[in-house]
Formats: structure tokens, C-alpha cells, sequence
């Protein structure tokens, strides 16, 4: 036997959406219902557990034997789903209190398709194909039936179509194979998955007191605010968008929208009155628990939370996505007095909080981070690379000055700042007001961006002035004419790629069309893939490239880019590359978690930090030139430094 494809339907009363399916297995209640498998590309065979048949030794063995390569859609639910079944039946042993099948020998058609460029789910991804077998679409209805509270007895005809939905899957599994094969995962990236696994298997400590005293300070917080709300008001339901806009449109003031942007500007211009009023509605958006209460339905029996990362989530650049608490998206930190607030959280000491802090809601929210704790005896090493993408892009279009500023530990926005005025610029020091210029510049400008760009990134809140932002796109440009010289050249590589259907490089990336797809291979050796794509003509009357793929509304569409646009593609998979090679150095070390580029450590109090980071620091042998830097702290709880 070299391999084996599996898929699974599995019953348990936890919500595997809210909670993931490492808190799902840990139910009392749950079981696997039906085990398809498929031995090397052969017939599908159905066991049907539940009416007490059961799986082939040989089929056990091979679940736990490295040297038969294991194949499932999604395969992180079927290997930890089977590593609680092979636990119950005394065939997975450990001293640890949360036991998984080692990932080495488990591949994952998703994650196939991801670095395709294709969608995330079986049926997308069978619709996209034209498979013959598709996904049946009774599935879902037989999973809420058979597979969610109340469970229903597995009889009747029913029954028999859930076994043929079980069988289907498998097929469909094994089709996508198939259709793939041509272009095969490179091993280093399944390498990355397999640390991907670990890294979901370990899991990250959750502080539980604090977690649970904060969602219930966080009523108290809410009933307050609302009661005042409602006083002030008169309105039945202060959270209604609908009735606040009402209220306020009584009071002279008219608005579209009553989110975070748009509070504020009202803020800025409204009667004092009403500001306490639009200032009670931002305290109750911010006293959203939301983390917490994902926090409390995802946490397993031994208090760290697992699966909180997706391989390939984001698979224009093969970037991870968050999973449940979405670590991605944390709020940020800045109370000087962080371990005091959190210790009274822990305590649930609402009455101290409410005395010391304007906000008790800014609080909890700032706190969120902190929730994540090592292990008792051990610390967090966090580190993370500095200004990451902008040494990548530096490095791709050989943009001399700014590997000089990153040779010299120099600060790229003063830099750029002095680049575009023409002056000396310094943090905090000699025209050191202009630094701001020079980030927002940064920030918005290297992939293409202009007015509207700069907007988005703030620059009119920071107090700049509309008429100033054609200029200061024009002055970043001026500053930096390789890297607007790489953006073009990668538009016309792309483009004659597509036309000409034939292998087209530039600064060291290859551009390769094959089979309808064109693939751009990045120093690394992974691939970035396109699907179907064409030359299009875009707004303006000139030609733009398109390609199949998912859009902003995940649906599958056709998607216009140009030269800057896959210049960000390329520069942030390289930026994921290389935390990816970091990662891979510091595998003997645990990782509980990584966020954008950043990587979160577990370890012994003797570790050193400087190690840490000299050895995050380390530049791949495939990108011989680029400057990295790493920097790092220690703590007992996770912040931001």
C-alpha cells in the first residue's frame, strides 16, 4: 500500500464552525459515522460504523504508519478526527493530554488547489474543474441531520444516501488528484504544511480567568452603556444602526453610516450633546467580546486553543489566514499600566477598573492579547522581521539607495521622506514632522497606489490636505524610479507570457504559461498560479490582464491586474517564503504561533533572544543580497512591544 485517500462523517453536539474540530473531538458524544477510503487509486469502499462494522486492520496500520501517504480534503478534520479514534481504541500513545497522527505522511487536496489558484471547497473546486463526479448536494441537509443535535437514527433510505454522499466525496477527492497531477506540489511546500500542522497541533496557552472574567465584566460594561444610551435617547435599542440614524436625523444630523470612520467625523462637528451620545456608541463597539467568547468556544480540555492558522488561506500568495480567534486581527495595546489592568480583570474587579480607566470597554479590548499565556515555568520570545516587504521590493528592483538605509539599520520613512524633500529628516529631531509624509508614502505608494491609496491609509485624518497628495505620490515616485521601473517591467513580462504562451523573466522572476495557466516562479522555486488567463482592456481603453479566480466576495469571477498589482502578489509571497524558511530554522523550537510576520515562542526561561532573532534574521540561500533584520522581546503574556 503506497497510499490511501479518506473522508469522514463524524457526529459530535460541539460546533465544529464556532469551535474548530479539535474542541470537536474532545466531546464526549463524539463519533465516526462513516470511514470511505480508497487503497491506492482502487474502488471506494464505505464502513459503516454506527451499525457496527469496522475498519481493516491493514486500513488502521496505514492511518499510522509515515510510510503510506494519507490523502483527504481538508485532511487537519480527518487526521485529528482519527487521532481521537485511534486514541479510543489504544493505537496512539502519550504522556501528553492531547494526542495527534504525526502530519509527515498526510498531504491535502485543499491545499493542492489553493496553490492552484483554485477555490477552498470540494464543490467549488469540482465545479471549477468540470468533473465528471461532482459533490452531491444533499450533503449539507444530511449533515445537519445526521451529524448535528438532535442526531437521528442511521436507518432507512436516508442512511443509505448519506453512505453515497460518504463514497462521492472520496471520489471527488480523488478526481481533483487526478486533474492535478500534472502539476505537482513542490516537497518544500509540503514540508511547510507539515510545520503548519505542528504549529496547530501545539496549540496556544489560553489565560482562562482572565478570558471569562473579562466577557463577564463586558455585560456589566454593555447594560451600563446602554442604560445611558437609552436615557439619553429614548430609543429602545440603542445598537440598531436604523433607529440611531432616526434619532439623529430628529436632531439635524444626517448620515449614511454609523461605522468607526464615519463616528468619528461625525465627532468632530456635532453639538456636545450629542457627542456623548456618538462617543457611548464607540465604547459599545469597542466593548465587543467577541475574541473572548471565541476564545471560550474554541479553548480544549487543556486550556490552549488549536487550529487557529489556515496553509494556503490566502492563495493569490500562499499566505496563511486566521481560523476562530483570528490572531490576525488583534487590537493593539498602548496602556502603560498593562499587567495592573490585567490582574484586575482577572480578578473581576469591575469596581477598581471602573475608577482607574475612562474605558473599561478600551480595557478588555487592549487586553485581548494578553490572554495568550505559555505554559507555567516557560516565557514568549516574540519576534518579527523589520519592514519586511519593503526590503523585498528593494531587493527585487535593485533600488540601491533604500538597501543602503536597511545596510546602515537606517529608518526607511525618514529616508524617504529626505529622498522626496530633498532634505535631511529625522525621527523626532531635524524636520522630523516630514517622517509622517515619508510613511504614509511607504505604506501606500509601493505597489502603485496614488490619491485614492493614501486615503485609505489615512492621510486626510493625519491632517494632510487634499491638494497635497498628487505631489507626495509624485515625490515617492521620483525617489524610487526602479521600483516604478519594476512594476512595468513585470507587466510586460506578464503580458507577453500570455500572449506569446511561452516562458518570459525578469529581475530574477520567471513568468511561465502551460495548459492555460500561467505561473510566475518565485526565487524560492514555489509558484504563484493563475487560472485562464487573458489580456483584457481596462477602464481606461488599454490593455490590462485577467485571470479566473477568487474575488473580494469569494466568489469565483474574472480578475483584472497590471504590473504593480502582481508586483505586491510577488513581493508578499516572498515576505511569506521567508518567514516560512524562519520558521523551518526555528523548528526545534515550539512555535504556538506566528501573526503576518511576526513569530510568537514557547520556551524555557533560558533561551536566549538574541539567538532568536540572529537566527530569524538569516537570509534563504535563494535570495543571495536581501537584508534582513529581526527584532524581539520576551514577555509572560502576549503584547505588543
Amino acid at each position: 500500500m503506497k497510499s490511501l485517500s479518506v473522508d469522514l462523517e463524524t457526529r459530535s453536539s460541539v460546533d465544529i464552525g464556532k469551535s474548530g474540530v479539535y474542541r470537536y473531538t474532545e466531546a464526549e458524544d463524539f463519533a465516526i459515522l462513516l470511514f470511505g477510503y480508497s487503497v491506492d487509486g482502487g474502488a471506494v469502499q464505505v464502513i459503516d460504523l454506527v451499525r457496527g462494522e469496522r475498519i481493516p486492520q491493514e486500513i488502521l496500520d496505514a492511518l499510522a504508519d509515515d510510510s503510506v501517504i494519507k490523502w483527504a480534503f481538508n485532511a487537519n478534520f480527518e487526521r485529528v478526527c482519527l487521532s481521537r479514534y485511534l486514541s479510543d481504541l489504544g493505537m496512539l500513545h502519550t504522556t501528553e493530554r492531547a494526542c495527534f497522527l504525526s502530519p509527515h505522511s498526510w498531504r491535502c487536496t485543499m491545499v493542492w488547489s489553493a496553490y492552484m489558484g483554485l477555490p477552498l471547497s470540494l464543490a467549488a473546486v469540482g465545479r471549477v474543474l468540470g468533473l465528471e463526479e461532482q459533490k452531491m448536494n444533499e450533503g449539507k441537509a444530511l449533515i445537519r441531520y445526521f451529524s448535528t443535535p438532535p442526531f437521528h437514527e442511521p436507518t432507512g433510505a436516508k442512511w443509505e444516501l448519506f453512505k453515497s454522499y460518504n463514497r462521492r466525496d472520496v471520489e471527488v477527492e480523488m478526481a481533483i488528484q487526478q486533474r492535478l497531477s500534472k502539476y505537482p506540489v513542490p516537497p518544500s511546500v509540503w514540508e511547510e504544511y507539515v510545520l503548519d500542522q505542528e504549529i496547530n497541533d501545539r496549540g496556544i496557552r489560553l489565560d482562562m480567568p482572565l478570558v471569562e472574567n473579562a466577557v463577564q465584566i463586558d455585560e456589566i460594561t454593555k447594560n451600563q452603556l446602554l442604560d445611558r444610551m437609552k436615557s439619553l435617547t429614548g430609543i429602545e435599542n440603542p445598537n440598531s444602526v436604523m433607529q440611531m440614524k432616526a434619532w439623529l436625523k430628529e436632531q439635524g444630523v444626517e448620515t449614511e453610516s454609523l461605522d468607526k470612520k464615519s463616528v468619528t467625523a461625525l465627532l468632530a462637528n456635532v453639538p456636545t450633546p450629542l457627542k456623548e451620545v456618538l462617543e457611548l456608541r464607540q465604547q459599545l463597539a469597542k466593548s465587543s467580546v467577541k475574541k473572548y467568547q471565541a476564545m471560550q468556544n474554541t479553548v480544549c480540555s487543556d486550556d490552549r486553543a488549536r487550529g487557529m492558522f489556515q496553509f494556503y488561506g490566502a492563495n493569490r500568495t500562499g499566505r496563511f489566514s486566521g481560523r476562530h480567534i483570528q490572531l490576525q486581527n488583534l487590537p493593539r495595546n498602548y496602556l502603560i499600566d498593562l499587567e495592573c489592568a490585567r490582574d484586575l480583570v482577572r480578578q473581576g474587579n469591575y469596581a477598581a477598573l471602573e475608577m482607574l480607566y475612562e474605558s473599561v470597554s478600551d480595557v478588555l479590548s487592549q487586553l485581548i492579547r494578553t490572554a495568550f499565556i505559555p505554559k507555567e515555568g516557560r516565557k514568549f520570545i516574540v519576534a518579527d522581521f523589520s519592514a519586511i516587504e519593503a526590503r523585498v521590493l528593494s531587493w527585487l528592483a535593485k533600488e540601491r539607495w533604500r538597501m543602503d538605509v536597511f545596510a546602515n539599520d537606517g529608518d526607511i520613512y525618514c529616508a524617504t521622506a529626505g529622498r522626496m524633500f530633498h532634505c535631511n529628516v529625522v525621527k523626532h529631531g531635524e524636520n522630523g514632522h516630514l517622517r509622517q509624509y515619508g510613511k504614509l508614502a511607504e505604506l501606500s505608494s509601493g505597489y502603485g497606489g496614488s490619491v485614492g491609496a493614501l486615503k485609505a491609509f489615512g492621510a486626510l485624518e493625519s491632517g494632510m490636505k487634499e491638494e497635497e497628495l498628487k505631489p507626495l505620490v509624485d515625490a515617492w515616485r521620483a525617489a524610487n524610479p526602479n521600483i516604478v521601473d519594476f512594476w512595468w517591467a513585470v507587466d510586460r513580462a506578464a503580458k507577453d507570457c500570455i500572449k506569446e504562451r511561452s516562458t518570459m523573466i525578469t529581475h530574477g522572476i520567471q513568468f511561465i504559461y502551460r495548459g492555460g495557466m500561467v505561473f510566475i516562479e518565485l526565487p524560492s522555486g514555489r509558484r504563484l498560479s493563475y487560472v485562464k488567463p487573458r489580456i483584457g482592456e481596462n477602464r481606461f481603453g488599454g490593455e490590462s490582464i485577467t485571470y479566473m479566480g477568487l474575488d473580494l466576495s469569494k466568489k469565483w469571477a474574472r480578475i483584472e491586474s497590471y504590473g504593480p498589482k502582481l508586483v505586491e502578489n510577488i513581493t508578499q509571497a516572498i515576505s511569506r517564503d521567508i518567514l516560512c524558511y524562519a520558521m523551518q530554522t526555528l523548528q526545534n523550537m515550539d512555535i504556538v504561533a506566528h501573526v503576518h510576520d511576526e513569530i510568537i515562542i514557547e520556551c524555557d526561561e533560558c533561551v536566549s533572544l538574541s539567538a532568536v532573532c540572529e537566527q530569524m534574521g538569516r537570509t534563504p540561500p535563494w535570495a543571495e543580497g536581501l537584508l534582513l533584520h529581526a527584532d524581539g522581546f520576551e514577555c509572560a503574556f502576549y503584547q505588543k512591544d
